[in-house]
């Protein structure tokens, strides 16, 4: 257990972070609904509907947490998510009528997830050594919250990296079936010109 002393810096550096999370998950929730537009594939666009609701719960437990700790909810600008989620921005407008957008749009959730993942996993050490056991329980369920969001977007990459490769992803696609075909047959034919050759030895030989 923290001595007293610092107690009192880890509780202040707690509420730091709290404020900073606070503010991020109101900029995700902005966030949320363009992705959502943006997607293509359903899986993607139904994902971000889907976090879009449980952004919500997680602010309502945020601001429970600041009630817990007696202090009023507010955020404080975190340059860290607005850099992330700007990269997303960029992404929707250069990627806009490429098959590729979904890939993108992936990679910039993910990486939004990361963040939350750090953040609520270090408050929940803290707040766990402050003895706040109930702060615990709010947090460690938006936590499990987004570890599972990145699992989802994890399984759905599987799927839009390859349509991000488009028809140009296709006709390799073909091409290498085309190739290896061509070596399978050319295979076949050799194994029989020589089973026939070894055939004619045999025969000569018997002539002997």
């Amino acid at each position: 257990m923290a001595s007293k002393e610092q107690a009192s810096g880890l509780h202040k550096l707690f509420e730091e972070q709290l404020r900073d999370i606070y503010y991020a998950e109101k900029q995700i929730l902005k966030a949320l609904p363009k992705m959502a537009k943006a997607a293509t594939n359903p899986d993607l666009k139904a994902g971000f509907e889907q976090h879009h609701k449980e952004t919500q719960e997680q602010i309502e437990r945020l601001e429970q947490v600041f009630e817990a700790i007696g202090k009023t909810a507010r955020g404080k600008n975190c340059p860290a998510i607005d850099g992330i989620l700007e990269e997303g921005t960029e992404i929707m407008d250069e990627f806009s009528d490429d098959p590729a957008l979904d890939a993108g749009l992936v990679a910039a959730a993910q990486k939004v997830e990361h963040y939350e993942i750090a953040s609520y996993g270090s408050m929940v050490a803290w707040a766990e050594q402050l003895g706040m056991e109930d702060v615990v329980a709010l947090l460690n369920e938006t936590l499990e919250e987004e570890k599972a969001t990145d699992e989802k977007l994890t399984t759905v990459s599987e799927t839009v990296n390859v349509e991000a490769m488009g028809e140009e992803g296709e006709e390799e696609d073909e091409e290498e079936g085309e190739l290896a075909e061509a070596a399978s047959n050319g295979s076949s034919r050799r194994s029989t010109t020589g089973s026939k050759s070894s055939g004619s030895k045999t025969s000569g030989s018997r002539r002997k």
